[in-house]
């Protein structure tokens, strides 16, 4: 993965973060608040449009009751004999029109066998012969009756009070027709919303009020819903019963809330379109909805601007400790290098010593003459010898200018068997003036691994160096092996040495922790080594015992694409 394509993952990652973390609390309580606003807002609404048929359903009937009331007062009062006389039942129907306006349009006497006998009112149906009318008929077997609304013989929607009387073994009926404009204003005048409205009908969905729009469409609707309420259903038990029903012209969802009237016989209807009732609450869960996501698309924004500067901070601060992990190396490999002087003085020192000497011998040579004895071919072993120990010096300068070149990142293959070997034969001088024996066993066909050469160099150095240290001045043997394991490369460095005490184990990693003397070590070179090896994607790990040695493995993961071919083995 490309640094790229890393810091652009981070940034996403963070932004997935700081979006959930966010909006997913403020989803919540949007939810939860939603949901308990709409319970709460659909209890109150529905307690309102009960409340509204309960108080109106009550006010038809008290008006009911109150004019069959006065009619009956009216009946014992005056009696049977009064109302035959036409001018005192005009009288009568006068006080009546002044006492309650034009709620009272007639007032009539009907005998036994359905003829009006005597009548006070606007029309002129002296004599009307109501016999096979139905509330005469029903007025018979209830003593009171009051009609559904119907044209009748004036022409005009009416209904009938009819109360039966009694005089001189003769039965009677007295008769009122109350207006219908005012019983159909007690509930035409009921209006909620748009679509709000109220009426009354009867047990055929006849209706006895006049609705306040066309509702030819919704006819089967009404009829079922009375036939609900007939039924035991829900509609059918009691006062202010509600369902919801959808309009077969419209389709919407209209709530309705019946009550019945008269003794059941008729129902006052209350309907309105569900969307209407609700209108308040849709508007505030749409204002709600609109609120979570403009909430959201801030919380996004804000998100991937500061996932953006967040990740872009963490690659300048990547790129800082990279740099600064560099510089750190380099003085580690320069320090390295000091150590390793001593050795590669001397190492250098003998060649130029053997190299000075033959020269002078040549020019011994040379003073007794070339054709004396052997001289000349004496001169030209001296001249082998001069060459070879110059190659010997360049060999060596070679490898301290090698690893003493500038660290270099460049990522790329790296044979570790062949990088061991160098390093130990690099180390090697060194050891001998430590008394330490170096041993190589490393594993045949080892994969190449994937990472810096001259960090490895590094690693692999400060190993070394550590080792011999642990050793210095007793001498001993350092082991170093190459194998491969669970497709890692793996290298153990291992020395007879002083070993490090159990308490410092897990603070050797630590920069600037060290046990070597003041003057002797940094602190730097294991923290610097555990950098490199996590860079590589490796781990190291160390087991030591006080007074018989440490062991520091490495492992490190085989380059793509090889790690198939490889063949296995203990060196």
């Amino acid at each position: 993965m490309s640094d790229h394509q890393y810091y652009h993952g981070l940034a996403k990652s963070m932004m997935a973060t700081i979006v959930l973390v966010s909006i997913a609390p403020l989803f919540i309580i949007a939810l939860i608040a939603g949901y308990q606003y709409s319970v709460a807002y659909e209890e109150k609404v529905e307690a309102h449009l009960r409340e509204l048929v309960l108080k109106h359903d009550q006010s038809v009937d008290v008006f009911l009751e109150e004019k069959i009331a006065e009619i009956q007062v009216l009946a014992e009062v005056v009696g049977v004999n009064r109302l035959q006389d036409e001018d005192g039942l005009k009288k009568l129907h006068d006080v009546l029109v002044r006492m309650h306006g034009t709620d009272f349009v007639d007032l009539g006497l009907v005998n036994d066998k359905g003829i009006q006998e005597v009548y006070a009112g606007p029309y002129k149906l002296e004599g009307a012969d109501y016999a096979e009318a139905e509330w005469f008929k029903d007025v018979q077997k209830r003593k009171v009756y009051v009609s559904d609304v119907s044209l009748g013989l004036r022409g005009v929607p009416h209904f009938i009070i009819a109360l039966q009387m009694e005089s001189e073994g003769r039965q009677w009926v007295l008769r009122t027709a109350l207006d219908f404009i005012a019983f159909n204003k007690l509930v035409e005048d009921i209006r909620i919303g748009e679509t709000g409205l109220a009426y009354i009908i009867n047990k055929d969905a006849e209706f006895q009020t006049t609705p306040r729009r066309d509702m030819t469409g919704e006819m089967p609707l009404l009829r079922q819903l009375v036939k609900q309420v007939d039924n035991s259903s829900k509609l059918g038990r009691g006062r202010a019963a509600m369902t919801i029903e959808a309009d077969p012209v419209t389709g919407e969802n209209i709530i309705f809330v019946t009550s019945p009237l008269k003794s059941g016989e008729w129902l006052m209807v209350f309907q309105q379109e569900a969307s209407d009732v609700f209108s308040a609450l849709n508007r505030t869960r749409n204002l709600l909805i609109v609120m979570v996501l403009l909430g959201g698309i801030s919380i996004g924004a804000m998100a991937y601007l500061m996932s953006r500067r967040m990740a872009r901070k963490v690659e300048l601060s990547d790129m800082e400790k990279e740099m600064m992990n560099e510089q750190v190396i380099e003085a580690g490999k320069l320090a390295s290098v000091g150590e390793l002087a001593a050795g590669i003085a001397h190492e250098i020192n003998n060649p130029v010593a053997i190299m000075v000497e033959e020269a002078g011998w040549i020019q011994d040579l040379l003073d007794e003459g070339l054709n004396k004895d052997d001289n000349e071919r004496e001169v030209q072993r001296a001249l082998n010898q001069i060459r070879n120990q110059g190659v010997r010096c360049r060999e060596i300068t070679h490898k301290l200018l090698s690893f003493a070149r500038k660290i270099d990142p460049t990522v790329e293959e790296i044979s570790l068997n062949d990088m061991v070997q160098e390093m130990a034969e690099f180390c090697e001088q060194r050891a001998r003036y430590a008394n330490v024996l170096i041993e190589t066993s490393l594993a045949d066909s080892i994969p190449a691994v994937e990472g810096s050469a001259s960090e490895l160099q590094q690693v692999l150095l400060n190993l070394i160096n550590n080792a011999i240290d642990a050793m210095d001045p007793g001498g001993g043997n350092l082991d170093i092996m190459t194998r491969v394991e669970d497709q890692n490369v793996v290298v153990s460095i291992s020395d007879t040495g002083v070993g490090i005490p159990q308490a410092n184990l897990s603070r050797i990693f630590d920069p600037f922790f060290t046990t070597k003397p003041v003057g002797k070590g940094t602190g730097l070179g294991l923290s610097i080594i555990y950098g490199i090896i996590n860079k590589m994607d490796g781990e190291i790990s160390v087991k030591s015992i006080v007074d018989q040695g440490t062991t520091f493995t490495i492992r490190l993961p085989m380059a793509e694409g090889n790690p198939d071919n490889v063949e296995q083995g203990e060196g």
